[in-house]
């Protein structure tokens, strides 16, 4: 079965983010933890969690993947945001322990200038202050494109982040087919040639999820740029591919198109149409 959904709003609660869910035939997806743009945080509602943790065993949902907010960067060159980071990471663990044994996935960050090597020690260096034996929630490093001073779009640098992290149990990768195709990693014509490499450098045991996005962007341009399935320069016939590879098709696929609940559902649909498995 193809576990399969998108990324949902957060407004209505965890109970409303089922509720999309079951909308659009989804038994997966991800949310952002708090706005994406800044720090506020919605108060746990333990009523709401109770609820979704019912309609999540009822409907048989698979893990779903939580996603920092966009200002997280622990390799900021100012303190403050790097305290931001800290702060946000360790409260964002803790709540995660509400709906435990799922993923929390974050971007790697931006080194603005300092260099990758010091953005990966930092990196590293915040996550063995805050992740915890003790913690059921997987975080994820996310693959990036390559835009700017990001870390992360290779997999050597999220091989390096993950060798320095004392805890790595609790690491994991999640792959955004928008983000490596741009950075470089041929998936439309090369997929099993990328995958073996991710096998070698990082072990395909630690890809725990997957970002499925075509892209507006040509291939290698280092741009972020996310479209619907289909309508963008991976192509319909790649991303089909990508669901149906054995090394694949067990992991939770999340929709990040430019798209609406019923947008969503349509492309959910064509999918587990052409679904293999």
């Amino acid at each position: 079965m193809l576990h399969i959904g998108a990324h949902l709003s957060s407004s209505k609660g965890f109970t409303g983010i089922a509720k999309d869910a079951l909308q659009i035939k989804a038994d997966t997806f991800q949310f952002f933890t708090r706005n994406p743009q800044g720090f506020k945080a919605k108060d746990i509602d333990e009523s709401d969690v109770q609820n979704f943790l019912k309609i999540s065993e009822e409907h048989h949902f698979q893990k779903f993947v939580a996603h920092a907010p966009y200002t997280l960067n622990p390799c900021s060159d100012k303190p403050e945001t790097r305290e931001f980071a800290e702060m946000v990471f360790k409260d964002d663990l803790k709540r995660m322990e509400y709906v435990p044994e799922n993923y929390y996935n974050f971007h790697p960050g931006s080194h603005v200038g300092q260099g990758v090597q010091t953005g990966i020690e930092m990196i590293s260096a915040l996550l063995n202050k805050i992740l915890t034996p003790n913690q059921t929630t997987i975080v994820l490093l996310e693959t990036m494109s390559g835009k700017g001073s990001e870390v992360g779009s290779c997999f050597e640098e999220l091989k390096q982040i993950i060798d320095r992290v004392d805890l790595k149990d609790k690491m994991g990768v999640c792959m955004d087919t928008c983000h490596v195709y741009s950075a470089g990693y041929d998936i439309v014509n090369d997929l099993d040639g990328v995958l073996e490499e991710f096998d070698h450098i990082i072990g395909l045991d630690k890809l725990k999820a997957v970002h499925l996005n075509d892209s507006k962007m040509p291939f290698a341009s280092h741009k972020d740029r996310h479209e619907q399935i289909g309508k963008g320069t991976i192509g319909f016939d790649a991303i089909v591919r990508f669901i149906n590879h054995p090394r694949l098709k067990h992991l939770p696929f999340v929709l990040e198109t430019p798209n609406d609940l019923n947008g969503w559902a349509q492309e959910i649909k064509f999918l587990r149409e052409n679904f293999n498995g």
